[in-house]
């Protein structure tokens, strides 16, 4: 077994025991629980920065490493100032693990450094944020879930176990609509850095390739449900649905371009 092998099913790993634990009845932020939570960002990050060793590297099961290690983080973060964050975990962790094993099965993709005729604390910048803002709505994403979810079972009138974990309908949404705040505020900021970061390197301040667009499309989807919940209350299901939207649409621009870019296009190459 190689080493970076290795490396993927340890990442992969270490996620398993904070989803097996959230699944407890009697769950809570207990000692216990902050272990295995601390194992599981524990993992992607190591992997991560194991990868980037040598500097920013380019292919997409590295990108997609990044992003998980990045929103394990931010969950972190995020059940350390929010009570009932840590009820996420069970909708959190089986898609972060689907992610890894996606990673992993496309790790042997090619994958270059990073090279752009940037400072190297300019480009650091630009790449922290833009990753941020991937954690932060994959984080917005998964309370818009947790709000379907709950007011499903309220409407059969039929509590599952997963519903019985989940937060509160009330707790979803506020949990939703706080990290899409926070989404759209670092989300702007990316791209106001790309523009900077295209300036710099090319001398144009913007260029319509797919990243672009779907950055846009995606910035524009997250500031207008946060503008319409503000003017009219819409929550719930439907919420959610935009929600999801403006993450399919920063999926597409970032490991989306990549999926493409890197495995696809370089399958057809061979």
């Amino acid at each position: 077994m190689s080493s970076a092998l290795a490396l993927n099913l340890s990442a992969l790993a270490a996620l398993v025991p904070a989803f097996l634990l959230s699944l407890r009845r009697d769950g809570g932020r207990d000692g216990l629980y902050w272990v295995v939570l601390a194992i599981a960002v524990a993992g992607p990050l190591t992997l991560t920065v194991a990868r980037l060793s040598h500097g920013w590297m380019t292919g997409f099961s590295v990108a997609v490493w990044i992003s998980i290690a990045a929103t394990m983080l931010l969950f972190a973060g995020l059940v350390l100032l929010n009570r009932e964050a840590w009820r996420l975990t069970p909708l959190l962790l089986p898609y972060l693990l689907l992610l890894g094993v996606g990673a992993t099965l496309f790790s042997r993709t090619a994958s270059a450094p990073l090279t752009m005729p940037l400072s190297a604390v300019w480009l650091d910048l630009h790449i922290l944020i833009s990753v941020a803002t991937y954690g932060l709505l994959t984080l917005a994403a998964i309370a818009g879930l947790s709000v379907f979810f709950q007011e499903r079972a309220l409407k059969r009138k039929r509590p599952t176990a997963l519903s019985d974990i989940l937060p509160s309908v009330a707790d979803g949404e506020a949990l939703q609509v706080a990290l899409l705040r926070a989404s759209v505020v670092v989300l702007g900021a990316g791209l106001v850095s790309g523009v900077a970061t295209q300036f710099l390197a090319t001398g144009r301040l913007l260029e319509f390739d797919h990243k672009t667009l779907f950055s846009l499309l995606a910035f524009a989807t997250i500031a207008g449900v946060l503008a319409v919940h503000h003017r009219t209350g819409l929550r719930g299901r439907r919420a959610t649905r935009i929600v999801l939207l403006g993450y399919l649409f920063l999926t597409l621009a970032y490991p989306g371009v990549k999926f493409v870019s890197d495995v696809l296009l370089a399958a057809d190459g061979q």
